[in-house]
């Protein structure tokens, strides 16, 4: 990926098959989840989160994670993505061919209790096992979840963060992901944190996943960015919520970000008619109307008719 990461560049990666409708209470059908990723390679995503190999106890909506893998038609440049929690996720993970596999722990050890049933600490100690099975198969991410705040203990100290961030390295993983799971991040926050990580991560290894539960996902977008970050995980349409987080709403929408991006002179390399168009037909599949914001008003530029004129 050398060579890549330049000043006016910015790289959005899609969630919103997998942590968009995993909170959704209405099962999307295979078929329309493999449509979906299908159009979204064709808008130009170089990464797709596409689904997880969780207990489909736990998250029914994703039970189908198997079949919508082997589904979707691969784009030469586009990275499909499987979360696993565990070495047989992992395993159902190469057997569906993924391409990259997303780890994760959080900083809390509330929420990681709540999420996936242990510590911290055993679960990255886990990772170590998933990392034997995978190793020279796929690349590996490790998310640090509730690394801005957690709804249980409040914010966490950025010494905790760093140093979940150097075990994730030791491991040996190709990528880190901060991620910011019930939205209390702020951007002077995000700053700060971003300038700790980078020196030990890399802009083209380093990803900031942000919630817009409070309303300042851009904002932190923005700061990120500023502070040298290239890469930030979106949804279409701004769906998704963690489901083990009191108030927990969406991620920050893709086709916003990328509006924002292609406002401010940035290439994101997407097509953004394209996923303005998709996002409009969301509601169809989830049966209720989505957060964002671009969708509904227009690009800004998108202009009107004047008004008859009164006379003076």
């Amino acid at each position: 990926m050398s060579g890549i990461v330049l000043q006016d560049r910015i790289f959005v990666q899609e969630v919103a098959t997998r942590d968009g409708f995993q909170i959704e209470p209405v099962f999307v059908p295979t078929p329309e989840k493999i449509r979906l990723i299908d159009a979204l390679s064709a808008a130009g995503f170089t990464r797709i989160e596409v689904s997880s190999f969780v207990s489909p106890k736990a998250v029914p909506a994703l039970a189908d994670a198997a079949e919508v893998f082997s589904g979707i038609a691969r784009r030469p440049g586009t990275t499909y993505v499987a979360l696993v929690p565990n070495p047989k996720g992992a395993e159902r993970a190469l057997a569906a061919r993924a391409d990259e596999i997303n780890l994760v722990a959080s900083v809390s050890e509330t929420h990681n209790r709540a999420n996936m049933g242990m510590t911290p600490e055993a679960s990255i100690r886990g990772f170590a096992a998933i990392l034997e099975t995978v190793r020279g198969q796929v690349s590996v991410n490790a998310t640090a979840a509730t690394a801005f705040g957690c709804p249980f203990e409040g914010i966490e100290p950025e010494d905790k963060v760093l140093a979940q961030v150097e075990r994730y390295l030791a491991l040996g993983v190709d990528g880190v992901t901060l991620a910011d799971t019930t939205g209390m991040a702020n951007p002077r926050q995000v700053a700060r944190l971003v300038a700790r990580v980078l020196p030990l991560v890399g802009p083209e290894r380093l990803t900031l996943h942000f919630h817009n539960t409070r309303g300042c996902g851009l904002a932190n977008v923005l700061a990120a960015f500023d502070a040298g970050a290239r890469r930030f995980d979106a949804a279409l349409g701004g769906l998704g919520g963690c489901p083990f987080a009191p108030g927990a709403t969406g991620n920050i929408c893709t086709e916003d970000l990328v509006s924002m991006a292609e406002e401010m002179g940035l290439t994101t390399g997407l097509d953004l008619d394209a996923l303005l168009a998709l996002s409009r037909d969301l509601p169809r599949l989830v049966g209720h109307d989505v957060p964002g914001q671009v969708a509904k008003a227009g690009r800004p530029l998108d202009l009107h008719p004047a008004p008859p004129l009164k006379a003076a």
